[in-house]
Formats: C-alpha cells, sequence, structure tokens
C-alpha cells in the first residue's frame, strides 16, 4: 500500500530533492544563478506553508497559503 503524504512532507521532500538536484550542476554563470534560484523558491514554499500553518483564523491561513 502506497504512503500518502501531507502537503507538508510533500514540501519538505521536494525541497530535499531540489537541493539534491541543484548538487549534480556544474559550476557555470547560468547553472550557479538557477541552483540558487531553485533552492530559494523550492525552500521557500515549506517555509511558507509552515508559517501558514500557524495562523491566526481561517482568512488569515487562506491568505498565507495564498503567497505560497
Amino acid at each position: 500500500m502506497e504512503k500518502k503524504y501531507d502537503l507538508e512532507e510533500r514540501l519538505v521532500r521536494f525541497a530535499g530533492e531540489s537541493i539534491k538536484f541543484c548538487n549534480s550542476l556544474g559550476d557555470s554563470f547560468a547553472e550557479n544563478h538557477l541552483r540558487y534560484q531553485l533552492i530559494r523558491s523550492s525552500t521557500g514554499a515549506c517555509l511558507n506553508y509552515g508559517e501558514a500553518q500557524g495562523a491566526e483564523s481561517k482568512r488569515d491561513f487562506v491568505h498565507k497559503n495564498g503567497i505560497v
């Protein structure tokens, strides 16, 4: 039976896999630029979702998830 992951777990796994992929890239200017952009965006989604979990109301939760 396949395990179902909640969204937070999936975002953490995505961030980790993105970092692993970025470590496999070369060292050209373009690769470095894309590497840092991908790391920031993939880890940012995970952190923003975690912040939304601490929302004070349903409306606040919806707003914070809109950022993600």
